[in-house]
């Protein structure tokens, strides 16, 4: 019995290991990103300006007719349901 509870302690290890692994791994993608950024400042514009089109877009989106923000007979108020 102890050798099985032994073999899941040896399981959790090994998963925490993975993990620890997979983190270090992100971080450093992470790092060369911002060393990239920091090394050519045009790529923040690029990024920003990106950014800003896809908020614009989605912005648009949730101002148009028949979003997903709209409500179902677009008299545009707030219609409550009531639960018992």
């Amino acid at each position: 019995m102890a050798e099985h509870g032994d073999d899941k302690v040896q399981d959790g290890i090994e998963h925490l290991q993975t993990a620890a692994r997979e983190v270090i791994k992100a971080t450093r993608s992470l790092l060369d990103a911002a060393e990239e950024l920091v090394d050519d400042p045009r790529s923040v514009q690029d990024i920003v300006a990106t950014l800003t089109a896809l908020a614009q877009a989605a912005a648009a989106r949730l101002r148009s007719p028949g979003s997903a923000g709209d409500d179902d007979d677009g008299d545009g108020q707030v219609q409550r349901i009531r639960v018992s």
